[in-house]
């Protein structure tokens, strides 16, 4: 069997990265050593909230779900420096959080999902500063791709070439159907360059991702839908409504199941399947001592819904 080094680490490593400026009371010990956060261990989201990126939790049923809000109405929520700030904290902040089972990233300005970068603020930079902002663009679209619980793009309106970029970095993407996406990078003679020339062709196909970016084309939800860019097109208004629906599935499931399961696809697609099916078999062995899979059998024996606790 090959090796896998990142499977060789505890889930508690893999999903838990913790940040300098927290500190993680009464962490749960198993019998195999590895430490887990338990459910009820929460994080103050609001008070590392930025002026345009605002972190909520969502209560009671919908416990562990978190929102990511956009909110940058002046200028459509286009990143700037501070809004890529504040993104930043807040998918470290989700990260370091092992209470987190689902990530809604949604705007909270009406018809617009986010309109790209902020071109004001590029037109100020030089080369250099041009190159580090996009840089560090990309590696944060890579930490969202890279969180162990799903992520899910919200999108009403428009999600435009950095915007789009950041929704094809999420598992998931709910729009509603006058949602408008694309990548318009080459009619500013660029290219998209934080993740959309690599993620949208995976995603859906090498030809259609060309024309895409080749042409910098805007299309409408269903348009989205039918290429498979999107997971659900929905009447306009109803995107959060259905995303929310998706999410509440999800937490029903067992969380340390699905973070194996985001980590099995994400990983497996980008080795051969022979090796795939090694890594797959690895994530199953993650599970066989948990407290919840005992649940999940004795749920079913019982005939009652489970209550997974992330052990």
């Amino acid at each position: 069997m090959g090796t896998f080094p990142a499977l060789t680490r505890s889930l508690g490593h893999y999903c838990i990265k913790k940040s300098r400026s927290f500190n993680f009371p009464n962490p749960h010990v198993y019998s195999n050593g590895h430490q887990y956060q338990t459910h009820r261990t929460l994080l103050i989201l609001d008070s590392l909230s930025s002026e345009s990126v605002r972190l909520r939790r969502l209560s009671d049923s919908d416990s562990g779900i978190v929102e990511v809000n956009l909110d940058r109405p002046a200028a459509k929520n286009s990143i700037g420096k501070e809004m890529l700030r504040g993104l930043r904290n807040a998918f470290e902040t989700i990260e370091s959080d092992i209470s987190a089972q689902v990530v809604l990233i949604c705007s909270s300005v009406p018809k617009v999902f986010c309109a790209g970068a902020d071109l004001k603020e590029r037109k100020t930079m030089t080369p250099s500063e041009v190159q580090d902002f996009v840089n560090s663009l990309r590696s944060t679209f890579s930490l969202i791709e890279a969180l162990c619980v799903p992520t899910v793009a919200v999108i009403e309106g428009a999600a435009l070439g950095g915007g789009l970029e950041m929704a094809l970095s999420c598992d998931l993407r709910i729009c509603g159907e006058d949602a408008v996406l694309g990548l318009p990078e080459t009619g500013l003679a660029i290219i998209p360059g934080a993740g959309g020339t690599q993620r949208l062709p995976r995603l859906i196909g090498k030809s259609l991702a060309k024309e895409l970016i080749f042409t910098g084309r805007k299309i409408d939800g269903r348009e989205a839908m039918s290429m498979g860019l999107v997971n659900y097109s929905v009447p306009v208004g109803e995107a959060h409504s259905k995303a929310l629906e998706i999410a509440r599935e999800i937490i029903q499931k067992g969380p340390i199941a699905i973070r194996m399961a985001k980590k099995a696809i994400n990983e497996g697609l980008e080795i051969d399947l022979p090796s795939a099916l090694e890594l797959e078999e690895e994530c199953y062995e993650q599970l066989l001592n948990t407290k919840d899979r005992l649940e999940g059998l004795a749920a079913f024996a019982e005939k009652r819904k489970p209550r997974y606790r992330g052990e």
